[in-house]
């Protein structure tokens, strides 16, 4: 190999380890009813997503909006709100589970739930949140598939 080869070779490798792998993007659209015919609710309603990743929340159905359950993020994680009818976009860099809500339709259970990196280190404090019986018993059934995908890896 010749000495330019070489060169372009180590410029090259340099620049393939200091470029840091692409984030992945995800749509949650808001919708009145979901595929399954449940009314109100996110859809998906539980993403697995790694740090870094961007989630964009997406009012398909107007009179929607997204934003954090107070209790239900990472310790040190922001907490996100959009406004009605509007798409708001997070990227997610704290690894953990963020629950998530459409204040309109809170008690009618229009609730989501994200796992940040594999992390579901705060999912007894999410678990003791006060929450009205509807989005309890929708995010409970969140809280079991974020433990089954767990307990898979």
């Amino acid at each position: 190999m010749t000495r330019y080869g070489m060169v372009a070779l180590c410029i090259a490798g340099a620049i393939g380890i200091a470029t840091p792998a692409t984030a992945a993007d995800f749509q949650v659209k808001m919708l009145n009813k979901g595929s399954n015919g449940q009314m109100m609710v996110f859809e998906p309603a539980f993403l697995r997503i790694q740090p870094g990743d961007t989630v964009q929340f997406i009012p398909t159905d107007k009179g929607h909006d997204a934003e954090t359950i107070p209790g239900m993020l990472p310790a040190g994680a922001q907490p996100f709100k959009g406004k009605m009818s509007q798409e708001v976009t997070v990227t997610f860099k704290t690894p953990g589970l963020y629950g998530y809500r459409c204040i309109p339709h809170f008690g009618m259970g229009m609730v989501g739930l994200i796992e940040v990196g594999n992390n579901t280190s705060n999912l007894d404090a999410a678990k003791q949140v006060k929450m009205p019986p509807l989005p309890t018993k929708r995010m409970a059934t969140l809280f079991e598939q974020a433990s089954q995908q767990a307990a898979a890896h």
